[in-house]
């Protein structure tokens, strides 16, 4: 059983606390840590913990607890996680780990140097069929992954701190683009290591200093690219989806816009719908289990499963810091309109991948490049000579 910790009362707080509660039961949350006292008094009485208080270091310090969640504004989390590894307190944190690469490498340092346990709660890499997902990519039903991308856009956060540059760090980049940025690399393989980025990015719509929408392609060492677009500006929801092309399939992924249910209301009686959800009158489309098919559940069974067996996660705080360091390199490539390298201080992957050839012999002559029936019944195929380099038809 864990005993944790809640650092933060609001909208991802109590999201943490439903899946925490319901997935495996006994896990309970038995302190909270607001900013202001009235915040914590009502989390504790909605959530029945046994302490709160608006002072973050006696919650962490608390002799009965076992595990530390941060679920705070993005500019508190670093101060966080130095107070666990301080008080030698697992620790699980709220995306992005940092608002930089370097916050995030000194929070990874600490908890390492520490020897605690410390998980990245990067929940879109737990959804239902992310999961599934990824069993057919290292199955090997896709083949080589040669491209992911990632899309997150909606009308934008729930708090005041997101749209403070100094308090969150960025914008929809930083808040939106670290999912979508883990989500690949997990496709294309969490080893293969991230070299440089090309984005675009402007501020579109809000009155803000940050951007609300950005859009980049990331290019992998192996050749892969990884893509992600993200929005504060986009209307009608929160679009989640997901693509990932290889030498030998495609996976198409809708999270959470297309649900597989639809409902038309004139809003008499109606109330909460869905996350980002603009309206609840019209057409609607619910979701069936909001916590579950967000990743929750599954987040939270790995991280305290690992806690548990003294192993790691599938999402580490060293993950969260290379998504650091390729967002800052988004952040540059914005401002220069280049493509911009990829600065990691640490690499635990793979060194010096090529990006391999893919040609398939047809015989000892020829490539082949592709094979089809056409709409008159011939076995067409498309073929390159090894020698001349001609691209010849034949009929088999």
């Amino acid at each position: 059983m864990q005993k944790i910790a809640m650092l933060g009362s609001g909208f991802i707080g109590r999201f943490y606390a439903e899946s925490i509660h319901g997935q495996r039961s006994r896990d309970r949350v038995t302190a909270i840590y607001a900013r202001r006292d009235e915040s914590a008094r009502k989390f504790a009485k909605d959530y029945g913990c046994d302490f709160a208080s608006s002072d973050m270091e006696e919650v962490i310090a608390r002799p009965d607890v076992t595990m530390v969640c941060v679920a705070l504004p993005n500019h508190v989390h670093a101060e966080a996680v130095m107070l666990c590894a301080k008080h030698k307190k697992n620790v699980i944190c709220t995306k992005p780990l940092g608002r930089t690469a370097e916050e995030a490498l000194q929070m990874m340092k600490a908890v390492e140097e520490a020897g605690i346990f410390g998980g990245y709660l990067e929940d879109l890499c737990y959804t239902p069929k992310f999961l599934k997902s990824m069993e057919s990519v290292r199955s090997g039903a896709l083949g080589r992954i040669l491209w992911a991308k990632s899309r997150e856009a909606h009308p934008g956060p729930h708090s005041e701190w997101f749209w403070d540059l100094e308090q969150a760090g960025g914008g929809c980049i930083l808040d939106l683009g670290c999912h979508c940025i883990e989500i690949s690399r997990n496709f294309i393989g969490k080893d293969i290591k991230p070299v440089e980025v090309m984005c675009w990015a402007d501020t579109q719509v809000k009155p803000i200093e940050a951007e609300d929408h950005a859009i980049a392609l990331v290019k992998y060492e192996n050749g892969a690219i990884g893509q992600f677009e993200t929005s504060w500006t986009f209307r009608g929801g929160m679009d989640l989806r997901d693509e990932v092309m290889g030498t030998e399939g495609t996976i198409w992924i809708n999270n959470f816009l297309r649900t597989g249910l639809e409902m038309y209301t004139s809003g008499k009686g109606a109330d909460y719908v869905a996350e980002k959800a603009e309206s609840n009158s019209g057409w609607l489309f619910p979701v069936g289990d909001e916590v579950n098919d967000l990743g929750y559940n599954h987040m939270f069974t790995d991280m305290f499963g690992a806690a548990e067996k003294g192993t790691d996660p599938a999402e580490t705080f060293y993950d969260g810091y290379v998504v650091n360091a390729v967002i800052d390199a988004a952040y540059r490539s914005a401002k220069t309109k280049r493509w911009e390298p990829v600065e990691l201080a640490i690499w635990r992957g793979q060194e010096g991948l090529t990006k391999p050839s893919n040609y398939t012999d047809y015989d000892a002559d020829h490539y082949l490049i592709k094979q089809e029936m056409t709409h008159d019944g011939r076995n067409k195929l498309i073929l390159k000579e090894k020698v001349s380099g001609k691209i010849v038809e034949r009929d088999v």
